[in-house]
């Protein structure tokens, strides 16, 4: 019994995801075919009241319910995060660019050394 509730939840899902796929490419065709007859305002806001649509009946489903609480969850923990100063921003930033630099002389002198090896053995 327990399958065909779940079978019967996942169809309305699937049927719900598919609507509002269909919203929004309704939309999208909307906005090209009314573009003779309306302003790109008119046609902007009309996609974008559509888009808004397609995401409330994909929200309805169990995937775009997870995916909310996903969201929500990302959000919480973004304000959890200590964010570094400007001293330690500043610092952690000539770390990257000397690093970058030693790595690009590095990688020059190397290219250099290889150059004159190929030379040496071809005989250029």
């Amino acid at each position: 019994m327990a399958t065909q509730e779940e079978h019967g939840s996942s169809a309305k899902d699937t049927a719900l995801l598919w609507l509002a796929v269909l919203v929004l490419g309704g939309s999208m065709f909307a906005y090209y075919w009314f573009e003779p007859q309306y302003s790109d305002l008119v046609r902007v806001l009309g996609m974008l009241a559509g888009a808004a649509v397609a995401v409330f009946i994909g929200l309805q489903s169990a995937t775009g319910k997870t995916a909310w609480s996903y969201i929500q969850g990302s959000r919480t923990e973004l304000r959890r995060v200590v964010w570094p100063g400007r001293q330690e921003t500043i610092q952690t930033t000539l770390m990257v660019i000397v690093v970058v630099m030693i790595l690009a002389v590095f990688i020059w002198a190397l290219d250099v050394m290889l150059a004159w090896g190929v030379q040496m053995l071809t005989g250029r």
